[in-house]
């Protein structure tokens, strides 16, 4: 290792670095007022004074490789010093003393411990012109220049990971250790750095604490360099501590609602093995519920019991009642104004209701559901009612529709069981389609396997509803309607930009089919049959546009069914890096009819943008109907399945 302090000129230049902190000019003024006088304006002149305070003392340039330039100029202690007021000449030759040191610590963070460092001070007008150090600067201050040949990064020759604790006792903990060790981010042969090392021993805890070990720790670590063969072996020591598994979920700061009732919607999987991501998802659906302004939710591990650990919420509760006014737009069904009221304990039932008022270009709705508290066996008992009228194809639909039954929620699957009365009456000019009623008992299910509910890019979800009912105006009919939907994602390919940041193209496909089976005399209201077309279904046609067609070829609800898609996303790069846009092609189709026979395709092929925003993914599409031979645009918020 070398080390050089070359000093041109020294005393030179510690003269003229003197003289540049006094704030004295050796040169006359033209007009023959002496420095003496300067300095008193000087003094006077608040502004000017900081103004020379905040010009540097010196030039600093560091010749070295791009990558160890750069973090050397963030983080070298003579960058600190350069413009501090009251900088004193014997300060700056102790920082120079040390500054060797302090090169070689910061190379030694990256790697490097075998470096040849020169440094040299030029005094005023002494610096070359070149390598970074421009005609003006050289003749404006002195200048310290620090060039770096790091040498040969020091590379990981061998990681030794030891556990001891609880974790050692699992029946598969040679597979889990081999995984630990396949997965730690510093593998042999990977250059070393003081970052890479600290954000290896972390990551390595925390895949310990996020499931079952929370209050794992690293026992010993130790890093050992040798500088003769530029190699690093390293271990690591970690203690598990015990086993702990969920125990009661405890709700601290309750005064209004029921405790006991509001932690079941939580979910928290008492009994089995400690996750953060599943203590994270109570949390989640606790502040979801409405019931809390906010939820915080922490496992006590100073329990003596870790085999069931309480985990403590802490709640701010909400309001009692809640009134939201809403103004949006959709190009589904045009502007909108909304009114939201919320009861989180009705008088009397307790129950929580949830009512809302909607005014629309293509629809009007007065609606209210009321939902109980879940039971010990997860189920919640439920009641709604709305009041719609709606443009349905080429009709307007004065409907209303009232269910009650129980409903459950579990980590991927949602069921509901209930009893819905069913009435509609349609309009179109002169045409007119007869009232009719019905009553039916329903069931759904819904399942969603996705990598993110929100914003998904793996996975599938399914969903099935199957009711059995019969009419009751205009007269009696027995009928049963089954549908079937679902989304998945397929991993297309992967996108990689020049700053090695990457994320994965993906095609999402998605099939709906619907039927009603009943006889063909019989009135089926409204609100149970099928119709498609808009934002959420094919795109390049209207909202409810596609449909059956009744009295001379105007559009209507039908009993039969059926809407696929496949759009293919890809993420966009932006300033070399991977961007929270996505770009993507689709092609949607979709049929109604009355009659399996009379079914005929509409297609919609158009192109889109993504993005990924704070709340929630947006979708931008135009999309072309090859039936109506237009262009459309469709705008959407959100994702749900």
């Amino acid at each position: 290792m070398r080390y050089r302090l070359t000093t041109p000129v020294l005393p030179a230049f510690f003269i003229a670095f003197s003289a540049l902190l006094a704030g004295c000019s050796s040169t006359p003024h033209a007009n023959g007022e002496d420095a003496q006088n300067a300095a008193t304006a000087a003094e006077k002149d608040s502004s000017s004074t900081e103004a020379d305070s905040d010009k540097p003392a010196f030039d600093l340039t560091v010749k070295a490789p791009d990558d160890v330039r750069k973090y050397l100029e963030q983080y070298i202690d003579l960058k600190r010093y350069r413009s501090f007021p009251g900088l004193q000449l014997t300060e700056l030759t102790r920082l120079l003393g040390s500054a060797d040191e302090n090169v070689r610590e910061l190379l030694g963070t990256l790697g490097y411990f075998s470096p040849e460092i020169q440094i040299d001070v030029f005094d005023t007008g002494a610096a070359p012109v070149g390598d970074g150090i421009s005609a003006a600067d050289s003749e404006a201050r002195p200048q310290i220049v620090i060039s770096v040949t790091p040498g040969v990064q020091t590379k990981v020759a061998d990681v030794a990971l030891d556990y001891s604790g609880a974790v050692t006792e699992e029946k598969n903990f040679a597979s889990r250790r081999e995984r630990l060790q396949r997965n730690w981010d510093l593998q042999p042969g990977a250059g070393f750095t003081q970052k890479g090392w600290d954000g290896a021993k972390s990551e390595g805890l925390r895949a310990l604490q996020r499931r079952r070990y929370p209050t794992a720790k690293i026992e010993s670590s130790k890093a050992d360099i040798d500088g003769d063969t530029n190699q690093a072996r390293l271990s690591v020591h970690y203690d598990s501590g015990p086993l702990y598994k969920f125990g009661p979920l405890l709700i601290q700061g309750a005064e209004r609602y029921d405790p006991v009732g509001t932690a079941r919607i939580a979910r928290l999987p008492t009994g089995r093995d400690y996750s953060e991501t599943a203590m994270l998802d109570a949390q989640t659906r606790l502040a979801a519920s409405g019931y809390y302004d906010s939820v915080f939710l922490t496992l006590d591990t100073d329990t003596q019991t870790p085999e069931a650990a309480p985990v403590i919420a802490q709640v701010r509760e909400a309001k009692l009642q809640k009134v939201v006014f809403g103004i949006g737009m959709s190009t589904d069904t045009g502007p909108r104004l909304s009114l939201d009221h919320t009861h989180n304990k009705m008088p009397l039932l307790g129950w929580r209701a949830v009512s809302k008022l909607s005014f629309e270009r293509d629809k009007k709705l007065i609606s209210t559901e009321w939902t109980d508290l879940p039971g010990e066996d997860g189920w919640a008992d439920f009641a709604g009612g709305e009041i719609k009228r709606e443009i349905n194809g080429d009709f307007t639909i004065n409907s209303t529709q009232i269910r009650g039954g129980h409903k459950k929620s579990t980590d991927h699957i949602d069921r509901s069981a209930f009893l819905q009365y069913d009435f509609s009456s349609s309009v179109q000019g002169l045409e007119k389609i007869p009232s009719s009623s019905a009553i039916s008992a329903n069931y759904g299910w819904t399942g969603r396997y996705f990598n993110n509910n929100t914003n998904p890019t793996r996975g599938y979800g399914i969903a099935a509803e199957l009711g059995a009912g019969f009419t009751l105006t205009p007269q009696r009919d027995p009928f049963i309607r089954t549908l079937l939907r679902w989304q998945g994602f397929v991993p297309a390919g992967t996108v990689t930009a020049p700053n090695g940041s990457s994320r994965g193209a993906r095609l999402a496909l998605r099939a709906e089919g619907g039927a009603i089976l009943a006889k063909d005399s019989a009135v089926i209201p409204a609100t149970q049959l099928f119709i498609t077309g808009g934002d959420t279904t094919v795109r390049g046609y209207g909202y409810k546009q596609i449909g059956a067609s009744v009295a001379g070829n105007k559009v209507y609800g039908g009993r039969y069914m059926y809407v696929g898609s496949v759009e293919y996303q890809r993420p966009l790069v932006r300033n070399g890096e991977v961007s929270d846009w996505e770009s993507a092609v689709f092609a949607d189709v979709g049929s109604v009819a009355d009659k399996v026979g009379d079914m005929t395709p509409y297609w919609g092929i158009g192109t889109g943008l993504r993005w990924r925003s704070p709340v929630g993914a947006l979708q931008a599409d135009v999309a072309y109907g090859l039936k109506d031979q237009r262009f459309r645009l469709h705008l959407r918020l959100g994702y749900s399945f």
